[in-house]
C-alpha cells in the first residue's frame, strides 16, 4: 500500500508507474481471442485511408484462360487442408486465373493465433491446360471452398460452400446444386454512374474441432466507398444456414447501398416463353422474388427475362424477410439432365435486427445466355449514407429446396404463372381477347376448398384489367385466376396485383401476386 499525498508531481509520477504496472500485469495474465472487433477495427482503419486499387499479379498464360480451360485447374485433394485431422470440414483452394486476377488473403486461427495459409503450387495440378511447367510460386489463392459429409456421414467429398474472386459466394444443403450467389454488398447496382463491387481481400477461418457443426469465417471487405468487418457462421445441414453479420465503414457517400444482396439467373419459363424453340420448358438458378412484409403480407414476384433493363421495388419499413426462390421443384419443369435446376436452393433472407424503412429492389438484365446472372435482389436503407457513417447489419441465409415450410398454413401461394397472347381457352371459358393479354396462376394451400368458394381482388397500372375468372383446379386442390388485361403504354412495364380472397369473409387468403408484365 502506498501513503502518497495527492496533486504533487511525485505522486501523480508514482500513481501512473503503478497503473502502468497494474495495466502489464492485466495483459499478462488475460487470454486475447481472435473476433469480430478485431476485423472491425481494421476495417475502421482501412476506411480512414484512401483506397488502393489491388494489383494484379498473374502471368498472361493464365490471365488468357477461357472459363472451361480454367476449371480443368484441378486441386489436389490429397493436399485438402484440415485434411489429415479428424473433424468434419476440409478446406482447398482456387488458383488465379482468367479474370480471378488478384491473390486474397487466407489465413486460419488455431489457438488464439492468426497464421497465413501460404500459396503453394503443390496444391495444384495445371497439366491438363499444359501450364504444369509455368513458374506461379509467387501467385496466390483466388478463393476458397469448404467441404462436409452433407449427403453421406462417412464421406467428407462434399462441397458446401465456395467464395471465388472476392465479391461473391455460394452454399448448398443436403442433394442440392449450386445455383444463385450471394455477395457481402451491393453499390450502385444498375446505376448509370456504374456499379462498384467490393471485395473480400482477407480472410479468417477458425479451426474447427473435431466434433464441431459449424464453421466460423471472418472477413475484411473492400472498396473506393466502403470497407467492412464481417463474421460468416456456416452451419452445413438439409437446409443449411449462412449467419451474416457485418459492420459497414463508408469512405464516401453512397447513391444506392445494397444489403444482403442476391445474384441469380432467369433466361425463360412459363410465365415468359423463350423466344426461341427449347426442348426444355424453362432455364433458370430463381424463378421468383418472395417477400415477408411487417404485416404478415407474402408478396410473390415472378421473375422475366425483359428485353430492357427492369427495375421493381416494395417499400417496407421494418421487413421480415425476403429471398429469390426456385418454386418449380419438379424434373419435368425443366427436363434438364445436365444442370438439374430443380435442384437449385431457393435462398431466403431472415433479417436479424431492425431495418428500419427502406426497400426490397429487383433488378431484371436481359440475357441470351444462362451462362449470365441476370437477377439482382437487395435491401436498399431509406437512409443516405455518407462519408464517416457506420452500419451494423445481421442477416440469415436459408438455402432450401423446401419453401413452403416458411409458409403459414392459411396463406395460399401461387405455385404457378403462365403467360397466354391471344384466344385462351380453359374449359368453358372461350372468349375473344381482342388484342388482350392473359396471366393464367394456379393458387394452392391446405386450407383451399371447393366447398370454400373465392373471389379475385386485382389492381393494374399502366393498363386495364379487362376479366378476372377463377375456377376451381382438382389437381393442385386449388384455385385457378385468368386475368386479361390491356397494355395502355407498351413501352413502359406493366404492373399487376391479384389476391384471393373468402367470399364469405373477405379475409384475404393468398399471398399478393405481384406479376410484370415487361415492356416491349
Amino acid at each position: 500500500m502506498y501513503n502518497l499525498l495527492p496533486n504533487t508531481p511525485f505522486s501523480k509520477k508514482l500513481i501512473s508507474k503503478v497503473l502502468c504496472m497494474a495495466c502489464v500485469s492485466c495483459i499478462s495474465f488475460s487470454s486475447w481471442a481472435f473476433s469480430f472487433d478485431d476485423v472491425a477495427e481494421k476495417a475502421e482503419k482501412l476506411s480512414k485511408k484512401a483506397y488502393v486499387q489491388p494489383s494484379k499479379n498473374i502471368p498472361n498464360e493464365l490471365a488468357s484462360l477461357q472459363f472451361a480451360d480454367y476449371q480443368k485447374i484441378l486441386f489436389n485433394h490429397q493436399k485438402a487442408y484440415w485434411g489429415d485431422r479428424k473433424n468434419r470440414f476440409k478446406l482447398e483452394f482456387y488458383h488465379e486465373g482468367m479474370y480471378f486476377d488478384v491473390p486474397i488473403k487466407i489465413n486460419e486461427i488455431v489457438d488464439n493465433k492468426v497464421n497465413p495459409i501460404e500459396y503453394d503450387p503443390n496444391y495444384f495440378d495445371l497439366s491438363p491446360i499444359n501450364l504444369d511447367k509455368l513458374s506461379s510460386k509467387d501467385l496466390g489463392f483466388a478463393g476458397f471452398k469448404v467441404h462436409y459429409p452433407i449427403n453421406n456421414p462417412t464421406k467428407t467429398d462434399d462441397e458446401i460452400f465456395s467464395a471465388l474472386g472476392g465479391s461473391y459466394f455460394r452454399a448448398v444443403g443436403k442433394d442440392q446444386h449450386y445455383g444463385l450467389s450471394a455477395r457481402g454488398l451491393a453499390i450502385d447496382t444498375g446505376e448509370m454512374s456504374g456499379e462498384e463491387f467490393p471485395r473480400f481481400k482477407e480472410y479468417w477461418i477458425e479451426r474447427p474441432e473435431p466434433n464441431q457443426k459449424h464453421l466460423v469465417i471472418y472477413a475484411l471487405l473492400d472498396s473506393p466507398s466502403v470497407t467492412g468487418a464481417y463474421k460468416i457462421t456456416l452451419v452445413p445441414s438439409i437446409d443449411t444456414t449462412i449467419t451474416v453479420q457485418a459492420r459497414v465503414f463508408f469512405r464516401n457517400s453512397v447513391k444506392k447501398l445494397g444489403i444482403a444482396p442476391l445474384t441469380s439467373m432467369f433466361l425463360f419459363g412459363p410465365n415468359y416463353p423463350s423466344p426461341l424453340l427449347n426442348y426444355r420448358p424453362a432455364m433458370h438458378d430463381s424463378n421468383g422474388l418472395s417477400i415477408l412484409a411487417s404485416n404478415n403480407e407474402w408478396i410473390w414476384r415472378p421473375l422475366n427475362n425483359p428485353k430492357r433493363l427492369s427495375f421493381s421495388s416494395y417499400s417496407l419499413e421494418n421487413p421480415k424477410a425476403f429471398g429469390l426462390i426456385q418454386r418449380d421443384k419438379g424434373f419435368d419443369d425443366y427436363q434438364d439432365l445436365d444442370d438439374h435446376y430443380e435442384q437449385r436452393p431457393s435462398v431466403w433472407v431472415e433479417i436479424l435486427n431492425n431495418w428500419q424503412k427502406g426497400r426490397v429492389e429487383l433488378v431484371e438484365i436481359p440475357t441470351a445466355d444462362e451462362t449470365n446472372d441476370n437477377i439482382v435482389a437487395f435491401w436498399v436503407p431509406e437512409k443516405q449514407y455518407q462519408a464517416g457513417d457506420v452500419l451494423d447489419t445481421k442477416y440469415r441465409l436459408h438455402y432450401t429446396l423446401n419453401e413452403k415450410q416458411r409458409y403459414p398454413n392459411n396463406v395460399a401461394q401461387a405455385i404457378s404463372t403462365r403467360l397466354s397472347l391471344g384466344d385462351i381457352k380453359q374449359a368453358n371459358l372461350i372468349r375473344k381477347l381482342d388484342g388482350s393479354n392473359a396471366y393464367v396462376i394456379d393458387f394452392a394451400g391446405p386450407e383451399l376448398s371447393e366447398k370454400d368458394p373465392v373471389k379475385v381482388i386485382s389492381s393494374i397500372n399502366n393498363g386495364a384489367i379487362v376479366s378476372c375468372d377463377v375456377q376451381y383446379n382438382p389437381i393442385i386442390k386449388g384455385w385457378r385466376v385468368i386475368v386479361r388485361f390491356n397494355i395502355e403504354d407498351n413501352k413502359k412495364a406493366t404492373d399487376i396485383r391479384i389476391q384471393l380472397a373468402s367470399q364469405a369473409t373477405n379475409e384475404v387468403i393468398s399471398e399478393t401476386w405481384s406479376g410484370q408484365y415487361p415492356a416491349q
